[in-house]
């Protein structure tokens, strides 16, 4: 973890980057940079119009920004570097607190992740997936695996140590679930189309007692 902290500044971030991908950086600010959200700025292109989403994605090798609360997650090129970035991605979160203007303006508040399509919102859960969620899972031989994206509901299919696995949908609801909707507040349903009936049960027998 590494600290950005200017004394003559009551402002304080610290930055995370994650175990599961090293291009992601969650950047921990001491002030609520955003009261609403999460909001997702998937290209420079989403974030006209947000002052803080055109701060971060005028820096060289930033690729995506969530923005939630007090944290500023950022997810950077492959081919960029952390030693430069995150110390210039601080100077832009702090810069943009001292201005007094919001981070996130009305126009995002209001509409923003409403106009993505359904082809965008699967981008984006396919991109939390490969970085995130499958990643972890791969540990236990698991992976989700995205069917179809329509109308508010995501269609997945589990498979390897996932299916006909007990705790599957302990992964599913309690972890895939609570990062889904932090990033795509739009899908309001997920329907797992997996044949758990076929699986393996390599970890956790139906019959197994928890004590």
């Amino acid at each position: 973890m590494s600290d950005f902290l200017l004394a003559d500044l009551p402002v304080s971030i610290c930055a995370e980057t994650s175990l599961a991908d090293p291009d992601t950086c969650k950047f921990i600010v001491s002030r609520t940079v955003h009261p609403g959200g999460p909001f997702f700025f998937g290209s420079k292109e989403r974030a006209v119009g947000s002052p803080l989403g055109e701060r971060l994605f005028a820096l060289d090798g930033v690729a995506n920004v969530l923005i939630a609360e007090s944290v500023v997650t950022i997810c950077k090129d492959p081919i960029a570097s952390w030693s430069e970035l995150k110390a210039a991605i601080g100077t832009a979160i702090r810069t943009q607190l001292l201005t007094g203007v919001p981070a996130i303006l009305e126009i995002h508040v209001h509409t923003g992740t409403q106009r993505r399509s359904d082809a965008e919102i699967h981008i984006v859960i396919q991109t939390l997936l490969d970085k995130e969620v499958n990643r972890s899972i791969a540990n236990h031989g698991g992976k989700i695996s995205i069917v179809e994206v329509r109308q508010g509901k995501l269609f997945i299919a589990m498979s390897g140590g996932c299916q006909g696995c007990a705790s599957s949908q302990v992964t599913l609801r309690q972890g895939f679930e609570v990062m889904l909707k932090r990033v795509v507040p739009e899908i309001e349903e997920i329907v797992d189309t997996t044949n758990h009936a076929a699986g393996k049960q390599p970890f956790y027998p139906h019959n197994a007692v928890t004590l």
